[in-house]
């Protein structure tokens, strides 16, 4: 038998299945053991979901996913709520003050709409954010606010923006490439020196910098590894299509045969573009 709902929003009853959910005695066993360190990889896991459908361009499955995503965060503010923390609409409330305030050219009398003047605005905006929001004595920094949480590569490209706005940047592309070619030198030395501290450095030094060329050259680095994979996995799935077709076991074959498959399917790629 269905439990009955309140007869209301389709969002407060999804506020109603949560605190049932989280109701002692009567709720489920798991969600009730749930804490907010325990569901935020879930939370990840979804945001992650939902670019998945939008690249798919999935509409149906995109609208499943956002409501896996607003889920985490109704969980999230029941968990708060329980501990006298805050609820769901003081979560609502304060995403529409943040946005108000940060849009004075929509909701104030403010005649920007230069969408970059936007941007530099809305950065002034939320370092005077971060400003009201130290504690008291303590230093700002640039760098302040960029979650540790966030993948590496993301980060490291958010870092290195933060550090852009307040002067500490190349001048051009082509001086990013040649801290590339220094640094890439120094990665092979230490290779050379089989220091495995310093071949880890070496090499986080070489992908920061190579995340910081994707910036000066207008380019997503996230994305431009994400499009890379999926062209390796196009390739290599052809190699294997093409070692079936011949009889073949990818996995038996020498490097060099699979090498030359892989020329192979590059060639019949660029003929087909």
């Amino acid at each position: 038998m269905t439990a009955e709902l309140p007869s209301s929003s389709p969002m407060n009853q999804l506020l109603e299945v949560m605190k049932r959910l989280r109701t002692p005695e009567t709720g489920c066993p798991w969600d009730l053991e749930q804490t907010f360190e325990s569901i935020a990889p879930y939370t990840i896991e979804e945001a992650y979901e939902v670019t998945d459908a939008i690249e798919r361009n999935d509409l149906a499955d995109l609208k499943s996913e956002l409501g896996d995503l607003l889920f985490q965060v109704v969980f999230h503010s029941q968990i708060a709520t329980e501990q006298d923390q805050f609820a769901f609409d003081d979560v609502a409330q304060a995403i529409t003050n943040k946005m108000i305030e940060r849009h004075p050219h929509v909701f104030g009398d403010s005649d920007m709409r230069d969408s970059d003047q936007q941007t530099i605005a809305w950065e002034q905006q939320k370092a005077e954010e971060r400003k009201r929001q130290a504690k008291s004595g303590e230093d700002v920094s640039a760098l302040d606010g960029v979650a540790g949480t966030l993948p590496a590569m993301i980060r490291s490209q958010k870092l290195q923006k933060r550090a852009a706005r307040v002067g500490f940047d190349w001048p051009s592309a082509t001086d990013v490439l040649e801290k590339c070619d220094e640094e890439l030198a120094e990665l092979k030395e230490a290779i050379l020196a089989d220091d495995t501290n310093h071949i880890e450095e070496e090499l986080g030094d070489l992908m920061f910098v190579m995340v910081n060329l994707c910036r000066k050259l207008d380019a997503d680095a996230e994305q431009v590894l994400k499009n890379a994979n999926t062209k390796f996995i196009g390739r290599f799935k052809a190699m294997e299509q093409l070692a079936r077709e011949k009889g073949q076991s990818f996995a038996e074959l020498s490097l060099q045969d699979q090498e030359s498959l892989w020329q192979d399917v590059k060639r019949n790629q660029k003929r087909t573009k």
